[in-house]
């Protein structure tokens, strides 16, 4: 019995979400159809903004080449983020130093921290800084340097150099997307380079970001995802994910599911 539409829809999706391309004849091929079928089936799927057709099969679309204001991103899923937070918050044993890159789920893990006295926190993020001077009963420490108005965070060298000073226990980074073909990326590419250096000085690198980021390509790669221990999410993450995150050797943890 051959598929209808929207089974080869969600199968040239995962497909493209996994791989970043698809090709006509691999696809025709896959299914048993014809080529004609197939190049109907991407034409549909650009219309409905999910793709982009290239010569012989079809690309990811793109997101946004800007990224949405800090205030913005906040809003976007925002329960899946507090729950996120507060798993990634448990897994911070007792006299550890951690760093936050700069994003709207670290932030969480900032707020889920404020009691613990015996933590310390280091960060370029200012919205994450002053988050902790708020009442953080523990110690932070400012990577700071030249602050980039534009995502409120310390760039650049000066803010690199900082790092090279700390060797921590966790790196909690946060992402724009999530894809097997081109790995951890964030929009702002001095962001992506120090979250890249924040990786660089800790002894264990765990993403954190809600099921909205999987099978999106943004800017500037941060590193692949075989370079992060754990994946800290949501349950609207797939199994698919799952289980082609597991095969690189990446735990994953689902919040509301564990701890």
């Amino acid at each position: 019995m051959s598929l209808t539409y929207e089974e080869r829809r969600e199968t040239i999706l995962a497909e493209l979400g996994a791989k970043g391309k698809v090709q006509v004849h691999a696809l025709a091929g896959l299914f048993n159809v014809s080529t004609e079928t197939i190049r109907r089936d991407l034409d549909r799927l650009e219309k409905e903004g999910r793709l982009r057709k290239v010569y012989g099969g079809a690309v990811q679309t793109r997101s946004e080449r800007i990224e949405p204001t800090f205030i913005k991103r906040s809003e976007m899923h925002s329960g899946e983020k507090r729950a996120i937070g507060k798993l990634a918050a448990s897994l911070v044993r007792e006299g550890e130093t951690i760093l936050l890159d700069n994003g709207t789920t670290t932030i969480e893990i900032m707020r889920e921290l404020k009691e613990r006295a015996d933590v310390t926190v280091i960060t370029s993020s200012v919205t994450i800084l002053g988050c902790a001077l708020e009442g953080f009963q523990g110690k932070v420490i400012f990577a700071g340097g030249e602050v980039n108005l534009g995502c409120q965070a310390a760039t650049g060298a000066i803010a690199h150099q900082l790092l090279d000073q700390f060797k921590v226990n966790k790196a909690f980074i946060s992402a724009g997307g999530i894809s097997l073909a081109d790995g951890i990326t964030e929009y702002n590419l001095d962001e992506a380079l120090l979250s890249r250096k924040m990786m660089q000085r800790t002894e264990e690198a765990i993403l954190v970001a809600d099921h909205s980021k999987f099978g999106v390509t943004t800017f500037a790669q941060i590193a692949p995802i075989e370079h992060f221990s754990m994946i800290v999410t949501d349950p609207g993450c797939s199994q698919e994910w799952i289980d082609a995150l597991n095969k690189l050797d990446v735990e994953v943890l689902i919040s509301g599911k564990n701890g």
